[in-house]
């Protein structure tokens, strides 16, 4: 085994504790990958908070982080010692059902080893985050990071960015597209760059209508401010996609009526039980749907496309031993609009 340190917690508390790590040995396909940077999402708070109530086994989060390559199996020809790498949160899959060979490893049958509180597929064991400052990672799940993306603010596209890609690429999303992203955070903000460089007419939907400056500074054409029923009543069945990044349970009713003609709201913040009246798809022909990570192909993809765009999440740059005060923060939504944390503090 590996020796290394990391950010954990256990014995039912919520508060993450600098301990001893060990990672597995490389196998054939493996690379060790030094972990500089690691980005701070709402399921790293969830699944903390889930853990403390239960009282469950260790927890190590983390799953969009960047680094370089340290060491490689023997069997791996794509990386060398030295290179900039990105690791999302998937880290492993059958490689045999229909999504694994559609390049869908997100959606495989067998369900697909999360980076972290994952099952191991060769060993049964639990897998442990990126708040550490090693991971071993099957080498078919990293991607080469583009030169030019700054690394810190590269890696929350491992995860909020790719969340937000795969529909907006799925949906055909393009010049002349009418795109309204719900919610202005760590989702929103790359979802309103992404479509602005897509060509897509954007728009942002907020409760607060001092998210404006924020909004044209990443690029979007206009603000809706969802309080407010004459400009909700004013925007109806203008918009060809819908992404809804609000992260708590909610009403899908006012989005769905922003919907157009056979238009799609795709909902991605809140991944728990909806209700949604079905005038509100009948009328007009809308579609309702979501989507989740991404994969291999379309993360290599949403890499290339942001290098070539110069698109890279707004974060808030921290030493990670402030990884607690970060996650109590985004509890609170206090971030504009991802943590990342720095981890070469764990030296």
């Amino acid at each position: 085994m590996r020796s290394t340190v990391g950010w954990q917690v256990e014995d039912g508390s919520s508060t993450l504790r600098r301990v001893p790590l060990e990672r597995r040995d490389l196998r054939p396909d493996d690379l060790a990958v030094r972990v500089d940077y690691c980005g701070v999402c709402h399921t790293d708070v969830h699944a903390i908070r889930a853990r403390a109530g239960e009282g469950g086994g260790p927890l190590v989060p983390g799953h969009e982080f960047t680094g370089v390559v340290t060491e490689t199996g023997a069997a791996v020809t794509r990386f060398r010692v030295g290179d900039p790498v990105a690791v999302g949160n998937i880290v492993d899959s059958c490689g045999e059902c229909a999504m694994c060979r559609a390049g869908q490893e997100n959606f495989c049958h067998a369900f697909p080893t999360l980076t972290y509180d994952g099952i191991d597929r060769h060993d049964g064991s639990t897998t442990l985050g990126g708040y550490s400052r090693e991971y071993v990672v099957r080498d078919r799940f990293a991607h080469a990071l583009p030169a030019g993306l700054d690394p810190a603010a590269a890696a929350p596209l491992l995860c909020a960015g790719i969340t937000v890609w795969e529909p907006l690429h799925a949906l055909g999303v393009g010049a002349g597209s009418r795109v309204a992203v719900v919610g202005l955070g760590g989702l929103g903000h790359l979802a309103v760059k992404i479509a602005v460089a897509l060509g897509a007419d954007t728009t942002v939907v907020s409760r607060s209508p001092d998210k404006a400056e924020d909004a044209r500074r990443l690029g979007a054409h206009g603000l809706i401010v969802s309080t407010d029923p004459e400009q909700m009543a004013g925007a109806r069945d203008r918009f060809d996609v819908v992404i809804d990044t609000i992260s708590v349970p909610h009403d899908l009713g006012p989005y769905l009526r922003l919907v157009a003609m056979d238009g799609t709201l795709s909902q991605l913040g809140h991944l728990g039980p909806v209700t949604v009246e079905t005038t509100d798809l009948l009328v007009g022909r809308k579609k309702l749907t979501s989507a989740g990570s991404g994969g291999t192909p379309a993360t290599t993809s949403l890499l290339a496309f942001c290098a070539e765009h110069h698109i890279t999440a707004d974060i808030e740059l921290l030493p990670s031993t402030r990884v607690n005060e970060a996650l109590t923060r985004l509890h609170h939504n206090d971030v504009r609009y991802r943590f990342v944390l720095d981890m070469s503090d764990l030296d």
